[in-house]
């Protein structure tokens, strides 16, 4: 006996489904008007933190490459 994915998926879209866009419209989101609207400022507690976050970043990112 098989089964896919797809005798378990929804047909789409279903009644729950609502468009990002109008979820956006409800939350009140607007674009990102400036990159510095992103910025969080002392969200590492340190500058070691930080480099900690960074080396595992880059470790994680050259994994994918290899």
């Amino acid at each position: 006996m098989t089964s896919s994915n797809a005798e378990q998926m929804p047909e789409w879209p279903t009644t729950d489904h609502v468009p990002a866009e109008e979820l956006a419209r409800r939350q009140g989101v607007q674009p990102v008007a400036s990159v510095d609207d992103l910025a969080r400022p002392g969200l590492f507690e340190s500058d070691e933190e930080l480099d900690e976050f960074l080396t595992d970043l880059y470790t994680s990112r050259r994994a994918g490459a290899a």
